[in-house]
């Protein structure tokens, strides 16, 4: 039976908590033959990335708990010539640190950056999924354990079916199949406010629709005269802006391979 980490993004508040128990759990501990101890500094098994999007005052923050995505079909397994590197029957993989010679070929080959060289002992390290609580009784890695808002599960594939479903996976179509799932990761967004120029006030409930392709997405100005068109994805889009008594603005070939910022539109009368 495999273990598998799901994550949903939206109920992270970035209070670091997962990054800090597993340098608390890891850092000066031997964990012998699971691990060799992680060095105090330069290594994070578990890392929050944090990510702002957009320009100020459209912008947003935020964060993504990152670690070893423990694949089904693990680069770094393969790359290693030494049999170092193993998955266990639980799914989590490990590099054994009596086998590892030091060569580096499972960081080049890992394709998530979770594969850390330890420059004192000379091996590859990384998180280890905290196979040593697993195999003593522990139902949880630490990670997992003192996250305060439940962002992280953890736990059988089949127990945790109804969290996995419509969660995705890092660099899907690599094939590696991780094990670690990831719910609500944000989308590109588009943005603006929406004002009369002569009247110094924004417009509220103009009309804006955003198309890419035969796609068509609609959503009105608010009290504020802001709209966000968001969670969409990489592409090509056009944006129109229209409010009776009012000429239509328009705003072609946006590419949201970032989040856009289209600042203060100024809507000139008909």
């Amino acid at each position: 039976m495999s273990k598998v980490f799901v994550i949903d993004v939206t109920k992270c508040n970035g209070c670091y908590s997962c990054q800090m128990a597993c340098k608390d759990e890891h850092a000066g501990n031997d964990w012998t033959p699971y691990a060799k101890a992680q060095p105090d500094i330069g290594q994070f098994w578990m890392k929050l990335r944090e990510e702002t999007v957009g320009t100020v005052p459209k912008a947003r923050v935020h964060y993504t708990p990152t670690l070893c995505n423990h694949c089904e079909r693990p680069l770094c397994k393969d790359a290693c010539a030494h049999e170092a590197v193993f998955v266990r029957d639980d799914g989590l993989v490990l590099i054994d640190p009596a086998r590892c010679k030091g060569c580096g070929k499972c960081a080049k080959a890992c394709i998530y950056e979770a594969i850390y060289f330890n420059k004192n002992l000379k091996i590859s390290q990384k998180c280890t999924g905290c196979a040593h609580l697993l195999d003593n009784g522990y139902a949880l890695p630490r990670c997992v354990e003192i996250c305060p808002t439940g962002c992280m599960q953890f736990g059988e594939e089949r127990d945790l079916a109804d969290e996995i479903a419509g969660a995705v996976r890092l660099l899907a179509d690599e094939g590696t199949k991780p094990r670690v799932r990831y719910r609500n990761l944000p989308g590109r967004f588009i943005a603006g406010t929406v004002y009369d120029p002569e009247n110094e006030e924004v417009i509220i409930g103009a009309r804006c629709r955003a198309i890419s392709g035969g796609k068509l997405l609609e959503v009105f100005t608010d009290s504020y005269g802001d709209f966000w068109f968001n969670d969409l994805p990489v592409g090509k889009w056009e944006v129109f802006i229209e409010y009776k008594g009012y000429k239509q603005k328009a705003f072609y070939d946006l590419r949201t391979a970032e989040c856009l910022n289209l600042g203060d539109i100024a809507m000139e009368r008909a």
